[in-house]
């Protein structure tokens, strides 16, 4: 059995040394949501990883940017290819921000001559010294990296601050912007790629709450565009026990977009508490002692909304466990949409359901009434009286607080609508807040919540007055 020398065995420890610190490219091994990222390098022009603070989103770009400047790809790469020497921008929100993150991933340490080299492109691919920028100490302007086909690669180095105007007229392969640029900077980067058919590589933190730029990644669907988030608990880096003192250290406002990578909304946002905290496993079949009491906002200038909520009288907990959301369908449509998940359940409605509807000039409450939804007699109100919506706010917000408010994992658009929902000037935005809206009558009205099956039921227009569903004290139809 051979064995290897002392001598041999440090020369290779030393080797290997070597390698981690100047090529630092060869040890990259993504997470699975870094993966999805650079995956759809393959077909997406605007990407965006929408990342919590701390997970690796940075680390994401700087490695992919090092592969398009240098042509070499790992093995396990399935994003787009260059075959040619490539010449891209990558940008930050200021000159020192550029430096201190994107520079630093790329190259090493601004500033320290032995640490050149040590980020994701390998010290001997730089082709030349960099060219040095303006402004700020140790900020580059442009390197040149040797491209394994045989030529040369140029990366440029930009900030947000220079404007606009100053980001025109060049035609590039891919820019890496990271952190959110304002629109008209976001509009200029994506001009210099279109040419080229090239790429456009985000990174960033929502800390700017829903603007424009985000909401063009997750409202405006595009076969050119994708948005990949990435939460703290996707970084296998980061230990369980360390996840949760980062999470403790962040402002209960600022955690879902430092944690998570959601849309911060500034203070003003309306709930403060974290989705995991609310969420729950979808229920495989709701016990029958539940009472159950739909929710709903009519919608009449925009959405209609309803959602079914299941109350626990023994441990008073409400379970959010279903959610309706229409745009553009009559009462009939809401109706069956409704009836088709729980037709029995009595359903709480606003006061603006007192309103008549301007074509047939039948009171709103009516038309659904008369086709077949179950609603209560009088608009939503608390037993005391008053339809305050701060108050429902405020009884839900406690509920959250002490586990007796949960809501089913797969109701993704109620979930939207609480990641964006918010104040401005200390009032509640009643923007995309039609399920909330909905949401709010159940602590209203839970005086009138039923012991109703699930599911479908005949059509109550075809039956007879008076007739009574079976092991249900109470006409359902009435």
């Amino acid at each position: 059995m051979s064995t290897v020398s002392p001598e041999k065995a440090v020369a290779a420890l030393e080797e290997l040394k070597r390698l981690r610190t100047y090529h630092k490219k060869l040890f990259f091994r993504p997470y699975p949501k870094q993966q999805d990222f650079l995956d759809t390098g393959a077909w997406a022009r605007e990407r965006l990883l929408m990342a919590g603070n701390q997970v690796g989103k940075s680390e994401t770009g700087a490695f992919e940017v090092s592969c398009h400047l240098t042509g070499e790809y790992p093995e396990w790469w399935l994003g787009r290819r260059w075959d040619r020497p490539t010449k891209g921008w990558i940008v930050g929100e200021t000159g020192l921000a550029t430096r201190d993150v994107s520079q630093m991933k790329l190259c090493g340490n601004p500033g320290v001559v032995d640490d050149f080299g040590t980020g994701y492109i390998p010290c001997d691919a730089f082709a030349d010294k960099p060219t040095l920028g303006r402004g700020v100490t140790d900020g580059y302007d442009m390197i040149q990296v040797r491209h394994i086909s045989g030529g040369t690669s140029m990366g440029m180095f930009k900030s947000y601050e220079q404007g606009r105007q100053k980001l025109q007229g060049a035609t590039l392969d891919w820019v890496w912007w990271d952190e959110e640029p304002p629109e008209d900077i976001y509009t200029e980067l994506l001009a210099r790629i279109t040419a080229t058919k090239g790429m456009l590589i985000g990174t960033f933190t929502p800390l700017k709450g829903k603007s424009k730029v985000v909401t063009k990644y997750l409202s405006e669907p595009s076969p050119d565009r994708t948005v990949v988030t990435m939460t703290l608990m996707d970084a296998e880096h980061i230990p369980v026990e360390e996840r949760d003192r980062i999470i403790a250290g962040y402002p209960a406002y600022q955690r879902d977009a430092r944690v998570r990578g959601i849309p911060m909304l500034g203070s003003g946002r309306v709930y403060e508490h974290l989705e995991e905290s609310i969420t729950e496993p979808t229920l495989e079949t709701v016990p029958g002692h539940w009472a159950k009491l739909w929710g709903i906002d009519f919608g009449i200038e925009h959405n209609f909304a309803a959602v079914l909520g299941a109350w626990d009288r023994d441990q008073d907990i409400w379970h959010i466990i279903a959610a309706v959301r229409m745009a553009g369908q009559d009462p009939l449509h809401h109706v069956r949409a409704m009836r088709n998940i729980c037709a029995g359940a009595p359903v709480a409605w606003p006061h603006d359901g007192t309103q008549r509807d301007k074509g047939s000039g039948i009171v709103l409450a009516t038309t659904y009434r008369k086709e077949g939804a179950r609603m209560l007699q009088e608009h939503a109100t608390f037993p005391e009286g008053g339809y305050s919506r701060e108050a429902a706010v405020a009884q839900i917000s406690l509920r959250m607080s002490t586990g007796r408010w949960k809501v089913a994992a797969h109701l993704g658009d109620w979930f939207e609508e609480y990641r964006s929902y918010h104040r401005k000037d200390g009032l509640i935005v009643k923007l995309n807040d039609d399920l909330m809206s909905a949401s709010e009558k159940l602590p209203m009205m839970q005086r009138f919540a039923k012991v109703v099956p699930m599911g479908k039921a005949p059509d109550p227009r075809g039956r007879g007055q008076g007739d009574q569903a079976k092991d249900v004290d109470f006409d359902l139809w009435s």
